[in-house]
């Protein structure tokens, strides 16, 4: 009775718990976002990472600072002057008895705190005034691409030098005057992509349904521009503070005392070819710090942007 059951029931009867089975064992393809895609792209770049490493390893060093330096950077060793590397000072000293492993350490806070502070206030200013500007265009882009045209018009150096000398030394003035001399390459970064994007059928459907300028610029706009300013964003950071230590060593930057890349060169300029470890050590992290950065950079750009590799 259990076999004639069985037949009545039919061939798909008898089939659908190994279908059934085999459904359940097989498992859903995975869905690839398009950050992960963009994470996939940026993590095939060798030399991304390697950026990112020396990014990673320059934020570590400058929190970590106080556990990693072996001696305080501003004690001073009158009797211990100019001592080459050795196992109680790993980088030597300078001309005052300073341990020059530790000036190091610390001078990655500076490069850090500027670099950051200084692009992030001018990609604030410079996301805002290109947004009015590749938006609303006209009579608005044209005063906002006119100032920028001014700022355009000023080297960077010499800009930041005009500032400092009327706000004074300290890490606020370079951080204000490379910022004000930054923001315009980001405006008109941003003015182009919106003026591609806000022709766009998702802008036009957002217009028709009534959404107000600001939703569509924060919310449809901004997000689908931003790409190339990101990847400006990241060489912009090594900009910064190749910028920074440039105006301690002409002295009109941070304060001589302070520990910081640029001072330690221009420190060891009167002892060039007697103790060269005194300004290989420092421009070594100059060196590392913007590589990490530039290599950051170009793989935030071939990732977000494909068709540019």
């Amino acid at each position: 009775m259990t076999e004639l059951a069985e037949s009545a029931k039919g061939p798909d009867a008898a089939t659908a718990p190994t279908a059934a089975a085999n459904n359940t064992a097989e498992p859903a393809p995975a869905r690839i976002t398009q950050w992960g895609e963009i994470r996939h792209r940026f993590m095939a770049n060798k030399l991304a990472v390697v950026g990112l490493v020396l990014v990673a390893l320059l934020f570590v060093v400058a929190a970590a600072a106080p556990l990693i330096a072996t001696h305080d950077p501003y004690a001073q060793n009158l009797g211990n002057t100019l001592a080459d590397p050795s196992g109680e000072h790993w980088f030597g000293t300078d001309a005052l008895g300073r341990d020059q492993f530790s000036r190091i350490i610390y001078g990655s806070r500076i490069a850090v705190i500027v670099g950051l502070a200084s692009i992030f206030l001018a990609c604030v200013i410079g996301c805002i005034l290109g947004a009015l500007s590749g938006y609303f265009g006209k009579a608005v882009d044209s005063v906002i691409m006119r100032v920028a045209d001014i700022f355009f018009a000023f080297p960077l150096l010499i800009g930041a030098i005009v500032i400092i000398l009327v706000m004074g030394r300290g890490v606020l003035p370079v951080i204000v005057s490379l910022a004000v001399f930054s923001w315009a390459t980001v405006a008109r970064l941003l003015r182009s992509s919106i003026l591609s994007v806000r022709e766009m059928d998702y802008v036009t459907a957002a217009k028709a349904l009534g959404a107000s300028t600001s939703r569509i610029i924060l919310r449809h706009i901004m997000p689908n521009s931003i790409a190339a300013v990101m990847s400006y964003v990241s060489f912009s950071v090594g900009t910064a503070v190749v910028a920074e230590a440039s105006l301690s060593f002409l002295g009109i930057g941070v304060s001589p005392e302070v520990p910081e890349w640029g001072n330690m060169i221009s420190s060891a300029r009167d002892f060039l070819g007697v103790k060269d470890f005194l300004w290989v050590y420092p421009s070594s992290a100059i060196v590392l710090t913007v590589l990490g950065f530039v290599f950051v950079g170009d793989g935030l750009r071939d990732a977000l942007d494909p068709k540019l590799r």
